[in-house]
């Protein structure tokens, strides 16, 4: 059970999917919104969810590689009526010992996390009209601090997530008079199954620590809360906004 000591979210009838929720920050995202009643569908790369290890019988699973575009409209077409797309999946690249400097990897990087989140959204976008919540309904992009700072080990990444912002704007603009908000949170560095390797290095992770004033990392319950907020009824005057979730990290001086 996930919850915050001083507020609790109800989101009893919802209908949330979020992609890439099987671990970390989706894994999160997903637990927070079920904690709150919603009906959330998450999605994975594998087979069916007991192809993991964790147990995620509380979620309507969907196979899902976003860089088939084909999987992406066949998710997207399934709902007739959605009121929260949180689109989380990806993972950079080069943390899997590729090159985003090879212009075909940074293709696939844009592929995987800008494309296929305007896709995913132009796919849900009818669906996401029908919606029903108080609030209206919301789309949330997962940017990061390389949507600010330039990282020289992931280009691919860092451009993707940096058009996301620009992306997460213009949908914002056009989308409004269907009552459908769009944000996104810029996450700093948080705890995952991409960032374990990180977090396991004080080398790493000692710069980011000593610039960031809050002084810790990030869990992944801290961008859930956040993603909460920007989808619930407290939210409704909040479109096209980018909030970094990141203890201070880009204010430092």
């Amino acid at each position: 059970m996930m919850s915050w000591s001083d507020l609790r979210f109800d989101y009893g009838g919802a209908r949330v999917l979020v992609t890439g929720g099987t671990s970390g920050i989706g894994a999160a995202i997903a637990a927070a919104y079920a904690d709150a009643g919603a009906e959330v569908v998450i999605t994975g790369t594998r087979g069916g969810p007991g192809d993991y290890d964790e147990d995620l019988s509380r979620f309507d699973y969907r196979q899902l590689d976003v860089e088939d575009g084909a999987q992406i409209d066949a998710v997207a077409s399934s709902f007739d009526r959605l009121d929260i797309l949180v689109n989380n999946a990806g993972l950079a690249l080069g943390s899997l010992g590729l090159d985003e400097w090879d212009p075909a990897i940074f293709e696939r990087s844009i592929a995987m996390h800008l494309t296929s989140a305007f896709r995913m959204a132009h796919g849900c976008r009818a669906a996401l009209a029908r919606g029903e919540q108080p609030g209206g309904s919301s789309i949330i992009g997962i940017a990061s601090m390389t949507s600010y700072f330039g990282i020289g080990m992931i280009p691919g990444y860092g451009s993707a997530k940096t058009g996301l912002v620009g992306l997460t704007r213009v949908l914002a603009t056009e989308w409004a008079s269907q009552r459908i908000r769009v944000n996104a949170v810029a996450a700093g560095l948080t705890r995952s199954r991409m960032t374990a390797g990180t977090f396991d290095a004080p080398e790493w992770t000692a710069p980011t620590l000593s610039r960031t004033p809050l002084g810790r990392l990030g869990e992944p319950v801290d961008i859930a809360g956040a993603v909460l907020f920007l989808t619930s009824s407290a939210a409704s005057w909040i479109t096209g906004q980018v909030l970094p979730i990141d203890g201070g990290f880009t204010v430092a001086g």
